[in-house]
This record gives structure tokens, sequence and C-alpha cells, in this order.
């Protein structure tokens, strides 16, 4: 029985990988750390478990002595987590998490890192082309702990993957984002103010972006792998298709907001390794995602008001 631990499984990304992993037969342990998280899938065993606490998670790993290690957690909170000191932490968890994960036999480790490991530039982000050039303290951590995690599983012959996450979206998401703030005020039937929306971004549906890592963990394949659609999109035209879909993009202010700091004109990844050696198709497009993540938080402003 293939049996994994998936941390941050309240979260964003991991609440969706839960209902992936039990299709492909595993027996899902999930780690969460918030007492209000209640939205719990009963297929999945569910562990409160602080990460930053090393005792505890020793404790929780020497319990399940998994085979299998999807990690996701991380301090990830919007337009602080960039320079955050938390991200050390993390780093230091994650290692002795890893450390823990093969102490009590586990085979095969995949974890999360992303786009801003990079040194972006106008070309197709390549795992083995783009040269890893980060510009924050979260893409250096997650960078060091991608070397560290590679360095060790060949040393201790375990296998080990890392998908470099690029623009998720979908239900759920932080309500500061770019898809759920423009949605929500759309919805309100209130101004959308955004920036001049020409930066190029490479956007997935975030049940894409789990079963992606899903079918990455069940794989033998190793070292980093860009999750992501590979098809550039312009904010101003996701911005538009939302406004199409609720049927009010009058309300919509391009070049109203002035962007926070200077940003890459373009982040777009080459995702051939995703495809060819993983084996992953995308199924769900940006349109459909768009649209279903529309009726969540319909769904949810009617359920908040009732």
């Amino acid at each position: 029985m293939k049996k994994v631990i998936v941390t941050g499984a309240s979260g964003f990304i991991g609440r969706c990988a839960i209902r992936h992993l039990i299709r492909r037969g595993y027996e899902v342990h999930a780690l969460y750390h918030s007492p209000t998280f209640t939205d719990r899938d009963k297929a999945a065993r569910w562990h409160v478990c602080d990460l930053l606490d090393a005792a505890k998670t020793k404790k929780t790993i020497k319990e399940i002595k998994p085979t299998h290690l999807l990690h996701f957690a991380w301090y990830a909170v919007p337009g602080k987590y960039w320079t955050a000191i938390d991200n050390l932490y993390w780093l230091q968890a994650s290692l002795h998490l890893t450390e823990t994960f093969i102490t009590y036999g586990g085979t095969r480790l995949v974890a999360a890192g992303t786009c801003s490991e990079y040194g972006w530039t106008d070309d197709l982000c390549s795992e083995y082309k783009t040269p890893t050039n980060p510009t924050s303290l979260y893409g250096t951590c997650k960078g060091a702990l991608q070397r560290v995690i590679d360095q060790l599983s060949s040393d201790k012959k375990i296998s080990c993957a890392w998908g470099r996450i690029f623009f998720p979206f979908g239900p759920h998401e932080n309500l500061v984002r770019l898809i759920p703030s423009v949605v929500l005020a759309l919805i309100k039937k209130e101004e959308a103010l955004c920036t001049h929306g020409n930066q190029v971004r490479d956007f997935l549906y975030v049940d894409e972006v789990a079963a992606a890592f899903v079918a990455l963990l069940d794989s033998e394949v190793q070292g980093p792998v860009n999750i992501a659609s590979g098809v550039p999109v312009t904010l101003k035209e996701i911005i538009y298709i939302i406004g199409d879909l609720l049927g009010n993009a009058g309300l919509i202010k391009l070049n109203a907001v002035i962007p926070a700091q200077p940003e890459p004109p373009r982040i777009v990844a080459d995702i051939t390794r995703l495809q060819t050696e993983v084996g992953w198709r995308q199924t769900t497009d940006l349109e459909e995602g768009i649209s279903t993540t529309i009726a969540f938080w319909r769904n949810t402003l009617k359920t908040s008001a009732a």
C-alpha cells in the first residue's frame, strides 16, 4: 500500500490533491494546522500537526511511517511572503521534515517550489536551460530547499522531484489575488480597479495543478518540473474573460492602479518535462476554470449572506 503524507492539506492546492491521490490508490494522511479548518475530505485521515514544531513533526511521521511525501506547506500570506523572515523558519522545518521522512523509511518525495526561483527573462522558463537566480527571500529559500533535498535524495538513495508552480487560480484562492478580487468586485457590481494588464503570465486552474503534482508523485521522474499550462496570457485577457462571463465588463478599469513594484513583462513555463516525462495533460482550459471559479464565489457570497 502506498501511504502518503500531504502537508498543507487544508491549503489552496493541498485540499485539491487529496481526491487525485485517493483515485490513484494512496492511503492519504492529511496534515493541517488551522483549528478553524472543517472542510475535510472524509476519504483521508487527518492529523493536526504544526510543522514548525520539530517534536510534533517527528512523532507524526514516526506513527504514520509514510512511503510517500507531498509537501505543500509554507508561509504564503500575499504581499508578505516575498520578504518574510518566516521563509527561514519554513526552510528549517522542511529540512527537518525531509530528514525525518527519510529516517522512518520514506522512499518518494515531491515538494512544491516556485517559478520565482528562476532568473526571469522573456524566454520560456526551462528547468535545465533557465538559470535559477531568485531576487526574493522566498525564492531563495525555496531554491535552497530544492538543492538540499536533491543532494539528500542522492546520498540517501531515495526518489524525489520538485514541482515549480507558476500562477494557479481557482476556488479558495486568497481574496486579494487578481482573479478573486476582480470576480468579487464584478459580482457585487462594483468597479474592478486594475493595472495596465499587459503583463504576460502562465495561469493554471488549481485542480489541474494538484493533478499534475499527484501525477509527478506517482511517476519516477526526478528533479525540477514546471507545473503550469505553458500558455501565455495577458492579465487583461484574464480580466476581460471574467467581465464577459459576468456580463459587466464595463466595470473594469484598467490603468487605475499602479503596480506595487516593477514586474517582469513575461513569465511563461516550458512544460515539456511535465507532458512528455510525467505524462500529464491539461483537461480544464482557462475559460472553464474561470467559470468554475466564478460559480464558487457566487455560491460563497450567497451562503455567507444567508
